[in-house]
């Protein structure tokens, strides 16, 4: 009857209760890790797979878009290269004509044709610009050389 009545005591019961939870609570423990080191390590392998994806894809990926970016821009100066050929092949066909050779050589080389008098007209509001900086004239140049040298010479001193 010892035994039955240790068996039944309060004492022991909270003990054996206290066991049984504690050993539910190691074994859910230990499954939570087995759980987690089985994750952990998935998640690693991932997480690796992933990273070792993004280093091998990283350098191709830049070079693509700055080649992308290469590209666009030699379209662009082939573009304005074009542009310039088809003014240029304008240009050339308006040479073949002698009227506009003409032209231009009046305007700009200021060519008059046989018979014809050239006049040239100065603007009287444009004020004749004087050189202010010409205070050795009437001298000899090494004159105003050698001053040149003294005012250089007295401004570093």
């Amino acid at each position: 009857m010892g035994q039955e009545r240790d068996r039944f005591s309060t004492a022991t019961r909270l003990r054996l209760l206290g066991e049984q939870t504690a050993a539910r609570v190691y074994r859910s423990q230990s499954r939570r890790q087995a759980r987690r080191s089985r994750l952990t390590g998935r998640a690693a392998f991932l997480a690796l797979v992933v990273c070792s994806m993004v280093v091998a894809l990283a350098y191709p990926m830049r070079q693509y878009v700055s080649q992308r970016g290469e590209i666009a821009e030699q379209e662009r100066l082939a573009e304005r290269a074009a542009a310039r050929v088809e003014r240029l092949r304008d240009e050339k066909a308006r040479l073949q004509d002698d009227a506009y050779v003409r032209q231009l050589a009046r305007r700009h080389l200021h060519y008059v044709m046989p018979g014809e008098t050239a006049f040239t007209m100065n603007d009287p509001e444009a004020a004749p610009e004087h050189r202010t900086d010409q205070g050795g004239t009437g001298r000899p140049w090494y004159s105003n050389v050698w001053d040149g040298v003294d005012r250089a010479d007295q401004e570093n001193r």
